[in-house]
């Protein structure tokens, strides 16, 4: 077994419990859901817990599948459905007044439809309870029939993650790979989802070239938003880290992305999906109503 790396300087993990971080493990607990932040041993729960933010994890906490990075218990069959997950969720987040819900899963190969029917129950129920809320999904690699679902209830953000470059697709469960996550972009985009996402995990042994070439590609499907964070290895049952990448490389890769066209790029250390997630899409939001504006002076 290899050495493990010892963490660099760089990589300082917040911790908060102020009340606002209270208030968010009190409410969860309450109304009995799960929250990727505990599920995946999330390096910022601490910090967005304690803004008062969390991403939920629907589905249950038992993943269908084994990817070689994540801490998030698996097993073949996942748990029971539950039918008032969606209203439980709805009023959570009436109760803690969020302005921006990240809804996130398990994968459940064991259901019919993987779960898509689902998501689109708790993204209507949010939305029925909490008009003005923004919705972001953060769904498995779903495809066409299970995506025309999801796209009708109307979240803001359609967000998969590709997770690392195709030459390291291994890390993944055998289940996914490049082509299938490429797939769920790209459909997504051209079903009409005005904002698309995806993050890559650095420090898996990338090369450089691996990940502008990614990059390129990711642009091409359309995709808006892209998020570049560091693995960090959750427990010792996982992947252990090969590389820590320095503070400047993420900046560069933040800089090449931006030029390629990305709405927003979020690129740290500790960065993850859902880390800024209400600030990256304002900014996309915002790149997008300034572009439209740009668009109809020039018509007129």
């Amino acid at each position: 077994m290899a050495e493990k790396l010892p963490k660099p300087a760089w990589i300082r993990l917040k911790t908060s419990e102020g009340p606002h971080w209270h208030r968010v493990r009190d409410t969860v607990e309450r109304y009995g859901l799960h929250t990727v932040c505990e599920a995946a041993l999330c390096p910022n729960r601490g910090t967005c817990w304690g803004c008062g933010t969390a991403t939920f994890m629907i589905l249950g906490s038992v993943c269908t599948r084994a990817c070689r990075f994540c801490a998030v218990p698996h097993g073949k069959k996942g748990e029971p459905l539950r039918s008032d997950e969606p209203e439980a969720l709805a009023e959570a987040v009436v109760q803690l007044q969020l302005r921006y819900v990240v809804l996130t899963s398990v994968d459940r190969d064991d259901l019919p439809d993987r779960g898509a029917s689902h998501y689109a129950s708790c993204i209507r129920a949010v939305k029925k309870r909490n008009p003005s809320v923004v919705i972001e999904v953060l769904i498995p690699d779903y495809q066409q029939e299970e995506l025309e679902d999801i796209i009708a209830a109307g979240p803001e953000v359609v967000a998969h993650n590709i997770e690392t470059v195709p030459s390291l697709q291994g890390v993944r469960d055998k289940r996914a790979s490049y082509e299938k996550s490429c797939a769920t972009l790209k459909i997504a985009k051209d079903m009409g989802a005005s904002c698309t996402k995806t993050s890559i995990l650095l420090g898996l042994g990338e090369e450089r070239e691996e990940v502008l070439y990614t990059m390129k590609a990711l642009r091409a499907l359309g995709v808006d938003i892209l998020v570049l964070g560091q693995y960090l290895q959750p427990t010792g049952q996982q992947i252990p880290v090969i590389r820590y990448v320095e503070p400047g490389e993420f900046e560069e890769y933040r800089r090449w992305a931006l030029e390629m066209g990305f709405s927003a790029v979020v690129a740290s250390p500790l960065a993850r999906t859902s880390y800024q997630a209400l600030e990256v899409w304002r900014t996309t939001k915002l790149e997008k109503e300034a572009g439209l504006f740009s668009q109809k002076i020039s018509q007129v």
